[in-house]
């Protein structure tokens, strides 16, 4: 685990030692994904930098590693579980081996097999090789974007990519010379509470995507798509429903035990969910001395604390718990922020944070339940096609009207937005589990497009549904797996562990969980009473009676009330003190803090804190990266980015 940064030159064969030095000093940027160790390589066209995390083979892989000679250098951010399988397969192909660990089985990989070594590779990476006799790279992100890759090109031609966007602005040499806001980005953002890939909120920064390679030759970058996943649902077995179920979990078992390779203590973070409870639970087999983590709030009906403690009891594991005050909230928002380069809205990436950070005290590497949801079946959101069933029976004519009629009920009204949605078809109603803002809702941005809307984002991929013939909930999960779960869930997933140098794996993201997950019948994921059918009815045996059938109820912040009393104050003066009106209408802002907060005390049910949440966040991105007029308290080890 590391941050890595490579600098390749396209017009010169000599590397000036101002770039060098650049590339020493973005290291300090990314010194929390790696404070173990920095290196830093470089010949005539390519300068690479390295901070490494040390998770396997502790002392023998240091980065960048030379292979073949030293024909080749890698810099390799993530985790391969099937090293020591490759790494036999390999020898036995007649490959030579310096070290014990994963990375050396990339670029061995990639020596024998080519660009195909991608398709080999069993875990989450993100990957740059520098060839030094064609002078050309290879590179590449993990099929469900687990580890991050931005990359720009520089000034004096030369490309950059770094696992932070923070590194490369430093190696831009600030905001401005990235191009400022893009405003296409910023419009997504407000929809979806993220910035969409390959897009970032800096017009000349961008991400290589994940489950795709690259090649930069003559200092010219090109893409390719290798992982397409598709759905291929099966009818159940002969064998029964038993056995689909029997597959499952012994999917699920043989990916935590690959995962929990490592040679530093593994723990696992721990909710009141099937998820987390199910990786944990599994995780007890392979480590009896695993420990636990969970956070939550002490309002009630917003933490799960409890309800881990049950289950970390029941499965008879230490358990660990950090309870988050508003104030330690708030305090921590421009941290956080300066933490995920872009802006994400997802106010569970505090808690996240902090419960990471506390875990950091304890363990190396947590495992995680992200992704379950997306392969399974797991969000309520999922259910939606069988309650509009109805609808889809309706002339079109008829539906229409119903639409119309729901705009003319008041806000809040129960069963307005059931119309509404059942008025429209899949893809302009579904883009992602966020939709903060509608296109009709934008009218404080100031640079609003009419003409871009949110099917923008995901119009090829529902092209790609309707080509395979997918039912309406299998081209939900489609469509989630290249927004939500890659632009949201996984990315404060990286950036919060990695934000307090803690590895962070996700088991449920194995290419056997997703191979078994991917066949899966739709009444064996959603059906009218429940979620993730399948999976619960694999983990009865593993997860404890009382997580097994719980409603999954996410995790909740309790941001509403929040808004309205105790950080009130406090997110008006973000407001007031933000520098942002060539892009928002800040008067039409505060006027929405001031209705929420009036909603709240007369028990309204309209409720704003989710898009005040997204405004406020933004406010403060733009306060850091922007403006250089917010400047987090980042710890010692880590140094602020140039502005």
């Amino acid at each position: 685990m590391c941050g890595l940064l490579a600098y390749l030159s396209t017009d010169t064969d000599r590397v000036l030692d101002d770039t060098v030095e650049g590339v020493r000093e973005a290291l300090h940027s990314l010194h929390h994904r790696g404070p173990d160790d920095t290196q830093v390589w470089w010949d005539r066209r390519a300068v690479l930098g390295f901070n490494r995390l040390s998770i396997i083979d502790l002392e023998g892989s240091p980065q960048p590693l030379p292979y073949a000679g030293g024909r080749y250098r890698i810099l390799f951010n993530g985790e391969i579980y099937n090293y020591l399988e490759l790494r036999k397969e390999l020898a036995d192909a007649g490959a030579n081996f310096a070290t014990e660990g994963d990375t050396e089985a990339i670029v061995a990989g990639y020596h024998l097999w080519g660009e195909e070594v991608v398709t080999r590779l069993r875990g989450m990476f993100s990957f740059v090789i520098w060839d030094t006799r064609t002078r050309t790279a290879f590179g590449a992100r993990d099929p469900f974007g687990i580890k991050p890759l931005f990359t720009a090109r520089l000034a004096d031609g030369g490309l950059v990519f770094s696992s932070e966007k923070k590194a490369v602005l430093e190696m831009l040499g600030g905001s401005a010379a990235a191009g400022g806001v893009d405003a296409a980005s910023l419009q997504h953002y407000l929809t979806l509470q993220y910035v969409p890939e390959p897009a970032t909120l800096h017009r000349g920064i961008r991400r290589i995507e994940s489950g795709t390679c690259f090649t930069v030759v003559d200092g010219e970058l090109h893409t390719r798509r290798y992982f397409h996943p598709t759905f291929p649902v099966l009818p159940v077995s002969k064998d029964g429903e038993q056995a689909l179920y029997d597959r499952i979990a012994d999917a699920l078992d043989e990916s935590v035990r690959v995962h929990m390779r490592a040679d530093v203590t593994v723990g696992s973070f721990l909710s009141g969910g099937i998820d987390s409870t199910a990786i944990a639970a599994l995780a007890k087999r392979y480590n009896p001395d695993l420990m636990t983590f969970t956070v939550g709030f002490e309002r009630e009906g917003f933490s799960e604390i409890d309800v881990a403690a049950e289950s970390a009891a029941a499965i008879g594991v230490e358990h660990i718990t950090k309870v988050v005050t508003p104030d330690e909230f708030a305090a921590a928002i421009p941290l956080v922020v300066w933490y995920l380069d872009d802006p994400v809205a997802d106010p569970a990436l505090v808690p996240l944070y902090f419960v990471a950070r506390e875990a950091r005290e304890h363990v190396k590497v947590v495992l995680s339940g992200e992704g379950a949801d997306e392969l399974f079946g797991g969000y309520n959101i999922y259910r939606e096609p069988l309650s509009l069933a109805a609808f889809e029976r309706l002339p079109a004519g008829l539906r229409r009207a119903l639409g119309s009629l729901s705009g003319r009920l008041p806000d809040g009204m129960r069963g307005k937005d059931l119309l509404r949605r059942g008025s429209i078809p899949l893809e302009q109603r579904y883009y992602g589990n966020a939709r903060i803002f509608r296109d009709d809702e934008l009218g404080f941005l100031e640079t609003r497009d009419p003409d871009l809307s949110h099917v923008a984002v995901t119009a090829e991929l529902y092209e790609r549904t309707r080509a395979a013939g997918y039912d309406d909930v299998t081209a939900m999960q489609y469509v989630d797996l290249f927004t939500w779960l890659r632009g949201d869930i996984l990315v404060k997933a990286d950036k919060m562990t990695m934000a307090n140098s803690l590895e962070l794996r996700v088991p449920f993201l194995d290419p056997e969980v997703f191979e078994v997950a991917s066949t899966l019948p739709v009444d064996q994921r959603v059906t009218r009473q429940t979620t993730k059918h399948a999976l619960r009815r694999a983990m009865e045996q593993i997860v404890p009676p009382h997580v097994l059938n719980r409603r999954k109820l996410g995790f909740p912040v309790p941001t509403r009330h929040w808004l309205a009393d105790q950080l009130h104050d406090w997110a008006r003066q973000i407001i007031e003190d933000s520098q942002t009106d060539e892009w928002l209408d800040r008067q039409q802002v505060l006027a929405m803090l001031t209705a929420h907060r009036a909603n709240q005390i007369a028990g309204s049910p309209v409720d704003y804190s989710r898009k005040l949440w997204t405004l406020l966040v933004f406010m403060v991105w733009h306060g850091i990266f922007v403006e250089g007029r917010i400047t987090p308290e980042v710890p010692a080890t880590v140094y602020p980015v140039r502005l």
